[in-house]
């Protein structure tokens, strides 16, 4: 058993509750230990909930932590104040490499924020990235940099695409992923002062297949495999997609229940609906692992249910096996 994913019990909209319920769940995906770190009373309460078998028993741990980063508390200050928080237990117990992987649907500045500060980055890795998989009509699309860094310099876009692309080689197993950098057009010439630059620079290299500028609505139709961005125009780009996708699911059940005939027609279709919520689901993705550590850090949507959690656990455990880390440090020092 070599993978060891340390899990914050205490973060998210459904904690412990579903954070628990969906640890539990995963176990029956393969061989890994499970570390559940937050308020120990509230942890064994959950857990007392389930028959658990001898073999599960022995696969789970738990690290008390007594207090919780919330969404409002500034994360630099949260992360230095509280040591004996779930978030900087499940950090500090990634950097010692007591755990593989940390999971957290906690506080996302504070994730980010205390990966950076406590787990450390990649020896040349300027500046950890967060990426995220966005369903398109081929499969997925990885947008790098969806949260983690606001004001980007171009040779971040280019270590942003050089993480991107051995995600999607590894974990997603495609072959020569298709970058492009993400601009108000597919033009050479279009874009700001940190687009035309990053361009030259991504061309350049000879590590990633660069495609070119891709623009916002061509990424749903599949034109690229990885999408380069710096945070500010990544995390819009997920906001208005998960609102899109939200709405449209709404648009389309309304007018299938607006009459007889369409209702019919509904549940003629109903697999097929029903396959194409799903494409759309997040909780089916898993998390947003954040690139460029020593180790891994994975960021869950904060209403993450027990099916969202147990993606993310898929995820950490296929990151780890792959060991894509080691695979960055090696790519960004050649």
């Amino acid at each position: 058993m070599s993978v060891v994913i340390a899990i914050d019990a205490m973060g998210g909209d459904s904690a412990p509750a579903e954070i628990v319920k969906g640890a539990l769940e995963s176990l029956s995906d393969g061989d890994f230990k499970l570390i559940l770190i937050g308020v120990e009373s509230a942890i064994k309460r959950e857990l007392a909930k389930y028959s658990l078998s001898d073999n599960q028993i022995n696969r789970i741990e738990i690290v008390a932590a007594k207090d919780i980063i919330g969404n409002d508390e500034s994360p630099v200050q949260a992360i230095r104040t509280k040591k004996d928080s779930s978030i900087v237990r499940g950090l500090n117990l990634l950097k010692d490499q007591k755990a593989q992987a940390f999971l957290s649907a906690g506080a996302t500045g504070a994730v980010l924020t205390g990966a950076t500060l406590i787990v450390g980055r990649v020896r040349g890795i300027e500046r950890p990235a967060l990426g995220t998989l966005l369903p398109n009509s081929r499969g997925f699309s990885f947008l790098i940099d969806s949260g983690a860094n606001v004001d980007a310099k171009p040779q971040y876009l280019l270590q942003f695409a050089s993480m991107g692309s051995l995600y999607m080689e590894h974990i997603l197993s495609v072959k020569k992923p298709r970058v492009g950098l993400l601009n108000i057009g597919a033009e050479r010439e279009k874009g700001n002062a940190l687009t035309k630059e990053a361009y030259g620079l991504l061309e350049k290299s000879s590590d990633i297949n660069f495609v070119g500028n891709v623009e916002a609505r061509d990424v749903p139709l599949g034109a690229v495999d990885v999408v380069v961005c710096d945070a500010f125009a990544g995390n819009i780009v997920l906001k208005y997609t998960e609102g899109f996708a939200k709405a449209m699911m709404g648009m389309i059940k309304e007018e299938l229940m607006s009459s007889y005939m369409s209702r019919i027609g509904a549940l003629l279709a109903k697999d097929a609906f029903s396959n194409l919520k799903k494409r759309f689901d997040y909780r089916e993705v898993g998390g947003a692992p954040l690139l460029g550590l020593k180790g891994l850090a994975v960021k869950a949507h904060g209403s993450s249910d027990s099916l969202a959690i147990r993606s993310a656990l898929k995820q950490c455990v296929s990151f780890c096996a792959k060991d894509v880390v080691e695979k960055i440090a090696r790519s960004i020092q050649k």
